[in-house]
């Protein structure tokens, strides 16, 4: 079984069919089992859709990765063949040219685009196969406005975005704030916009992170976690840490990626090696979180970070660049968290310096509840219904 066992906890009542009372097809497309939230998320979706009636495929660029897979013969993945020496680079041109012919073969009813990561795939199914390929909805996963690119680059990215507007037929914004964002960068009607909280937690885990105990350090614990990449600039928390770091604190970033040498030599260039660690990927989050007293995001950009809400339902506070539109929406202006400038070393140093206190756990866990796989897969699934329907109307032939 793909990542746990916790598909068998969906209620299967709340099975949605196509018009003709079949099953609903659904096929998810990801380049690896990678450590990414986008890929895990989605990996999660598919088991409960599965669950809760659907017939669900996940074809994947190549396997191994971090997300795991026990054991890659399970029927709801297909693992394209002679994957194994694809790269970054390649993995989109691998997936646009087998692609095509899997949808051919498997015909589903829908695909779903589990991030923006993907939209590249999106419209190239679109413009290969034309009036036979399926509907096409898609996750927003990140920041749109991009403040980090260069102006240049900036306007061509915007107008990537409208093109994603003409091909796709439906967007799903993973928080309301975003709604207008991606309406004005895509081109799109609003209509065409819908709001699904993005599914992060299980009940299961939403329960477990409620119930962590954690005992007091000799000094501040700040943990930060995501891929060691520009986009998490993690750079600037190394400096803002180093700042307010008394020689008691600590911090904890978990994650793997390109920048990690980087990242060593800027924190020994610094003085806060010895304060600092950096442990690479981990698949449980929980006892990490249980041993720190402050989550710190530091990126550039985001879109609904999963880790986020995993620390307010941890009942750990937050300090983060406002990194994206939903910011203020998912700290619930304030109450969980405080907010600084994007790229802001002085404004970040000092948010940890004087970092808020920890949240009531009432409200933590009615927030963090919001983000549930369970009451996402179902949202989903009713979306995905009433797009095959309008597409198989005769009206729409």
């Amino acid at each position: 079984m793909l990542l746990d066992n916790h598909s068998r906890d969906i209620n299967h009542a709340a099975r949605i069919d196509c018009p003709d009372r079949r099953p609903l097809r659904i096929m998810t497309c990801i380049h690896s089992f990678g450590p990414g939230g986008v890929e895990r998320v989605a990996l999660r979706l598919n088991c409960a859709w599965r669950a809760m009636g659907a017939e669900v495929r996940v074809i994947v660029g190549r396997g191994g990765g971090a997300a795991g897979v026990a054991g890659t013969e399970d029927s709801l993945c297909h693992i394209i063949p002679r994957g194994e020496r694809i790269t970054r680079r390649t993995q989109l041109g691998w997936m646009l040219r087998w692609l095509p012919a899997i949808i051919r073969r498997e015909r589903p009813d829908i695909l779903f685009c589990p991030g923006n990561t993907y939209s590249s795939v999106a419209v190239g199914m679109k413009i290969a196969l034309g009036a036979a390929c399926p509907p096409i909805i898609c996750k927003i996963s990140n920041d749109l406005t991009r403040a980090d690119m260069g102006p240049l680059l900036r306007l061509g990215y915007y107008r990537w975005l409208a093109i994603q507007g003409r091909y796709i037929d439906q967007f799903v914004a993973m928080a309301p704030a975003m709604v207008d964002e991606i309406a004005e960068r895509t081109r799109t009607d609003p209509l065409r916009i819908a709001t699904v909280n993005d599914p992060i937690l299980q009940e299961a885990e939403l329960n477990r992170l409620a119930a962590l105990t954690r005992a007091p350090g000799d000094g501040r614990r700040f943990i930060a976690i995501g891929r060691l990449m520009p986009q998490k600039n993690f750079s600037l928390l190394l400096r803002a840490f180093a700042r307010i770091a008394s020689p008691q604190d600590r911090l904890t970033i978990l994650g793997e990626g390109p920048e990690r040498q980087m990242l060593e030599e800027l924190s020994a260039a610094i003085g806060v090696a010895g304060q600092v660690a950096m442990p690479g990927h981990v698949d449980n989050l929980e006892p990490w979180l249980a041993q720190a007293d402050v989550m710190v995001m530091s990126s550039d950009y985001e879109g609904v970070p999963a880790v986020l809400i995993e620390a307010i339902a941890a009942r750990l506070p937050v300090v983060t660049t406002r990194c994206s539109a939903s910011m203020d929406d998912l700290l619930a202006n304030g109450l969980f968290g405080t907010l600084v400038t994007v790229g802001d070393e002085a404004s970040l140093a000092r948010a940890m310096q004087h970092s808020p206190a920890p949240p009531a756990p009432a409200a933590a866990h009615a927030h963090a509840r919001q983000f549930t796989v369970e009451q996402g897969a179902a949202d989903y699934l009713a979306l995905m219904a009433t797009m095959v329907a309008a597409h198989t109307s005769p009206d729409m032939r």
